[in-house]
């Protein structure tokens, strides 16, 4: 983002029009897939044409580095019937297609989505004496886009990024974000498809452990309940120095507590630092083992073993009454650590990785012994990942951010996994299935109770159950992050 002017409004006549000397001869030059973000833009404020703009001066269609063309920057008077305070109301344009041309986005009709299918808006608390609005929101909703463009997953109401750094850069207990519908926005229909408005709502880090507990979409209608943490609009006050749970202690964690209990939690996989080693074969034995790769190039997962992770990840928010792993046949920056990304393209892929080993020639193998190794952050979720979810018949999975390895729990009642009763531990090439019996997962959140109080932990820390030949191992990150040492 390069600077801040005065936005332009599209001209009177619209797309198609005559434009300047009142003439019908000259097409008008301003994009149609920007004239109808304006129009909704215009709808809710009629009186503010042109609002200031935070625009990209090299466009990232001509090598820019910001996908966002440009972030409006709007008054909102609030509703005071609604107890719904005056604030600034951002508002993107580039996750959308604004052109048609295929210059940043393929242009495949206007039946779909537009581009991304939706541009991202977001709400913040106008400070007393606040003249103007304050920049960092777009910055914000930059890195935010340059995620979505780099690896072409998509956000959806109810999901969770976790920031783990204040969104405006000062002393905040708002770090982390949870998206949801605009409550004023409507979809607007572009001649390049359909564009939705996902807003952006600040908040603290017990309330996104929260939503990791049970689901955005429950924390996101506490947060409505309370006016000083949203409100109905769900703004973000930056100031805010209280959780929900802090304002209201037996209420909201009582709520919270009883949704875990009865729907389990929404969050089927994160990407981790993490990995794992078959310690049913001796330790030089590399011709299947997979663990972090020493001075060996490492294995790659297939596109179908790729595309299964994919699918499982993308089934987290699904409430099915079966849950089912895909046949085989069939994410983070700056901190950024996204709950659930159903995408347009496999992610989870890149074009180096894709195929290096035939998915045929890889063979499902039964493991007798596992070791698994997690960093803190990644070991804090496994207490998430056997209550809220195993516990509930799912699956949950761990996709490495430093390879190509995968960590799939999965419970008895989750059909189409190669891990079995009878053989609890099973791999494909990198992809490390572990099918673990309610039995055994009660046990075990006894045995990690100690994983729920990070402040009190020591590493590293190992945790053994021999007779069921499982080791877990909670590692400092340099282990991730530097394998030789």
């Amino acid at each position: 983002m390069e600077g801040v002017r005065p936005g332009g409004g599209p001209p009177a006549g619209g797309p198609g029009s005559g434009s300047g000397s009142g003439s019908g001869s000259f097409p008008s030059l301003f994009p149609p897939g920007l004239h109808g973000i304006y129009g909704e833009c215009r709808r809710l404020y009629p009186d503010q044409p042109n609002p200031l703009q935070v625009t990209a001066i090299l466009k990232y269609w001509l090598g820019g580095p910001d996908p966002l063309d440009y972030v409006s920057m709007y008054r909102n008077l609030g509703n005071p019937a609604l107890n719904v305070p005056e604030h600034w109301h951002y508002v993107s344009f580039g996750l959308s297609d604004l052109y048609g041309d295929n210059r940043v986005h393929e242009f495949t009709g206007m039946d779909g989505p537009s581009g991304f299918g939706f541009e991202l808006t977001f709400r913040l608390k106008r400070e007393t004496g606040e003249s103007a609005p304050p920049t960092w929101p777009a910055e914000l909703m930059q890195g935010l886009a340059r995620y979505v463009f780099q690896s072409e997953n998509t956000f959806c109401s109810g999901d969770h990024v976790s920031w783990h750094s204040p969104l405006d850069n000062s002393e905040s207990r708002i770090q982390h974000m949870l998206l949801t519908e605009d409550p004023q926005m409507q979809p607007v229909q572009t001649p390049f498809g359909v564009v939705t408005f996902l807003q952006i709502v600040g908040v603290c880090t017990e309330e996104l452990h929260a939503a990791q507990q049970w689901n955005g979409q429950g924390i996101l209608e506490l947060l409505r309940t309370v006016p000083v943490a949203g409100g109905p609009w769900l703004i973000t006050d930056m100031r805010r120095g209280e959780t929900i749970f802090e304002i209201d202690p037996h209420l909201q964690q009582e709520r919270v507590d009883k949704g875990i209990e009865t729907d389990g939690s929404n969050l089927s996989g994160v990407s981790a630092k993490c990995a794992w080693d078959d310690l049913s074969r001796p330790p030089e034995d590399d011709e299947d083992s997979r663990s972090i790769c020493i001075g060996t190039q490492p294995r790659r997962l297939s596109g179908k073993d790729t595309e299964q992770i994919r699918e499982t990840l993308r089934r987290g928010l699904e409430i099915n009454s079966k849950p089912v792993l895909p046949p085989i046949n069939a994410q983070r920056q700056n901190g950024l650590n996204l709950d659930r990304a159903p995408s347009r393209k496999d992610s989870l892929e890149s074009e180096s990785s894709a195929a290096i080993i035939p998915h045929e020639l890889i063979r499902t193998r039964q493991l007798e012994s596992v070791h698994l190794k997690f960093n803190q952050e990644s070991g804090a979720l496994i207490p998430l990942c056997l209550r809220g979810r195993l516990l509930h018949g799912r699956h949950f999975t761990y996709k490495s951010i430093t390879g190509d390895t995968a960590i799939t729990f999965v419970s008895t009642g989750v059909e189409g996994a190669f891990a079995t009763e009878e053989h609890p531990y099973a791999a494909h090439g990198p992809w490390l299935q572990i099918l673990l019996t309610e039995e055994f997962v009660e046990r075990m959140l006894e045995d990690l109770e100690d994983l729920n109080s990070p402040e009190e932990f020591k590493l590293p820390k190992e945790y053994s159950w021999p007779e069921k030949k499982l080791k877990v191992s909670i590692l400092p990150d340099a282990v991730f992050d530097n394998p030789l040492h």
